[in-house]
């Protein structure tokens, strides 16, 4: 039976984008609530559920203030990697799930 080593590495990605985002929000503060407008519902959301977009937001509204042109490739990309690390730890604790019946391969 093959194990799923993925879980150390979601924890990884999750955990230290998670991590940074909280060492960047201290390091930063104004330039937090100037890319959140004051607001602290979004970040606390951004840093629950969509931890790395999150900080790519920041970071990419930090000289211009708005999102535009290529910087929306940039958001979409991490977007993509948080669904992609969740999706993962999904995938990897899916059988901790009541009910939940492995299939045998066919051949």
């Amino acid at each position: 039976m093959r194990t799923n080593s993925s879980g150390c590495l979601t924890a990884l990605v999750s955990g230290g984008s998670r991590l940074l985002l909280l060492m960047y929000w201290i390091s930063r503060p104004v330039q937090w609530s100037l890319a959140f407008n004051n607001s602290w519902l979004l970040p606390c959301l951004g840093f629950l559920f969509l931890p790395f977009t999150t900080l790519v937001y920041v970071w990419l509204v930090q000289g211009v203030g708005a999102i535009s042109g290529i910087d929306w490739l940039w958001l979409i990309l991490a977007f993509i990697v948080d669904v992609a690390n969740t999706a993962g730890a999904a995938a990897a604790n899916r059988q901790m799930m009541p009910g939940y019946q492995q299939t045998p391969p066919q051949q």
